[in-house]
Parts: structure tokens; sequence; C-alpha cells
């Protein structure tokens, strides 16, 4: 039921982990470790791309575009959401959370399109070796990078526009960041086709890049077994796998989110999964591409004076 004779908000509080009181600390030195963690591991995996000439490949380039995504990300959410642990929790305006949901969704959304242009880039690679330099040159790289941001700024704008068009009457947010079904609970007013519109657009920036990632790695697999040379079946598995675990990972936890049905999990479970999603899916770049990728730990060696075991 909405409810009624209710006073217009300005502002929100989030509740944070109230339901984990007596383990907030612990919560706090294990967030900032991974915090700290994911922010240097992307950073080395950003300037190692860019020094090391080895690595100014598109899939690296790719690579190098989803670190700089996800550490703006774990930015926009993580510091308030530690804030919040250590008991400074202090009221959000309406056009701060707005503004902290923008750069989400658009990052949230860019992340998922990147993985899509590192699957078709691996599809070139294996099932098109020969053109792979004239169909992923730099300008096409540049595209499908544009591409996914502005299909995130776009999607971002639509669902901004929808979300605060609603009244608000209540101001304890029942999560640590300002995410799109938390935020329309406080509505006075009835969200039902919010809540369709969000399912839909939600759906389809989940499904449309999961589905060609997956159409990507069944061409990819067919092209790999019809490969005469084990090592050459087992040199191309390789180059996917680091890839591959990170999609798997980064969809099924989107799709868990946000394709559920609406009541299904309590608010702990829920906040369980966006802990997954806001940090411990960021930190996977630099763990999966640094301790499974040849190159990058090669190019690590290189940077540190050491040479790259043989």
């Amino acid at each position: 039921m909405k409810k009624e004779n209710c006073t217009v908000v300005s502002e929100f509080v989030f509740q944070g982990f109230s339901s984990f009181h007596e383990h907030q600390l612990a919560l706090f030195v294990v967030f900032l470790s991974l915090y700290l963690l994911t922010l240097a591991g992307n950073v080395i995996i950003v300037t190692i791309i860019s020094i090391d000439r080895h690595l100014h490949t598109p899939m690296y380039f790719f690579l190098s575009m989803l670190s700089t995504s996800e550490t703006v990300y774990t930015l926009v959410i993580v510091p308030r959401m530690l804030s919040i642990l250590r008991g400074l929790n202090q009221p959000i305006s309406l056009a701060g959370c707005a503004t902290q949901m923008f750069f989400f969704i658009t990052l949230a959304i860019n992340n998922c399109f990147l993985l899509t242009a590192m699957g078709y880039d691996r599809y070139v690679a294996i099932c098109n070796p020969l053109r792979y330099t004239v169909i992923m040159n730099k300008r096409v790289c540049a595209q499908l990078v544009w591409g996914a941001c502005s299909i995130g700024l776009l999607v971002a704008v639509v669902q901004i526009s929808s979300v605060f068009r609603l009244p608000f009457c209540d101001r304890e947010v029942a999560h640590y960041f300002c995410d799109i079904r938390p935020v329309m609970k406080l509505s006075c007013a009835d969200t039902t086709l919010h809540d369709i519109l969000n399912f839909i657009i939600s759906s389809l920036v989940i499904v449309v890049p999961m589905g060609l990632v997956f159409i990507s790695y069944i061409l990819i697999i067919s092209a790999i077994l019809k490969m005469a040379s084990a090592e050459g079946r087992k040199k191309a598995f390789a180059t996917c796998a680091s890839h591959l675990t990170v999609v798997i990972i980064h969809y099924g936890c989107a799709s868990i989110a946000y394709l559920k049905p609406k009541s299904e999990n309590t608010r702990d479970q829920d906040q369980l999964i966006s802990v997954t999603y806001t940090i411990f899916t960021p930190l996977l770049n630099p763990v999966v591409y640094t301790l499974r990728n040849k190159e990058v730990k090669d190019a690590l060696c290189r940077a540190i004076g050491k040479k790259p075991p043989a």
C-alpha cells in the first residue's frame, strides 16, 4: 500500500548495513581492503597497458577502458558505503542521489557493452585472424567504446527522468547507495509503470549484450574445435579464458540483481547481491587478467625490470 497524508521529502538517508550492526567494523575493514586492492589493481592494469608497446592491441585497449570504467564505478559508490559503516551517515539530497544513480547506471551499462566489444574482438581474432588488424582498427575500437558509453548515458537519462519525476514521502533508503528499486519504494505514487519500464530496460541492457557474447563464443568454440593443431586449440582457449570468466560472473550477478521478481529476495539478500557487483566484480579484472594472462604478467615483469619467464 502507498503512504497517505505524507510530506514530500527533499533528502534521503541510507539505512546501510543496519542488520549487521555488530559486524560493521569487520565489514569496514574487509570492504576497505578490497576497495584499495581494486583501485590499485585497475590503476596498474591501465598503466601497464599504456606504457608497454606489446599490449597496444585492441584486446588490451578494451581492457584498459573497462578497468578505467570499473575504477570510476567504485569511486561513485564505495567511499560513501565505507563512511556509512563508520557511522558517518550524512543525508544525501535528491540531486546528489540522482547524480550517484546517473553515474552508477551509465558505468554499469558501459561495462556490460565493453565486455560485449571484447567478445567481438576475440571472435574476430580467432575466426578471422588474417583480417584482424583490418577489421579491428583504431577507428572501429573507438566507435565500439563510444557506442558502449552512449548507450549507458542514454539509458541513465531515461531512468533518472522516470524515477525522479515521482514524489517521495519516505526518506530512508533501504540500501547503501541510490539504486533504482530501493529509491522507487519511497514514492507515494503508484510505480507500476515505472517498474515495468525498469524491467524492460534492465532486460535489454543485460540480455542483449549477454546474447551477443554467447553467440560470439559459440562461433569461437566452433572455430577452435576445427583447428588441426592441439597447441593452437590450447592457445586459442587460453586467450578467451580470462574474458569468459569475467563475463560469466559479471552477467550472472547483473541477472540475479535486476531480472529476478520484485519481491523474491529479502533486503539482506539484495544487499549481499549488491556487494557482489559493487565490491567483488570490479576486483575481477586485475585478478583474472594478471593471474591468468601471460602477456600481462610478462608486461609486469618488464615494468619492474625482471626478465619474463619463458
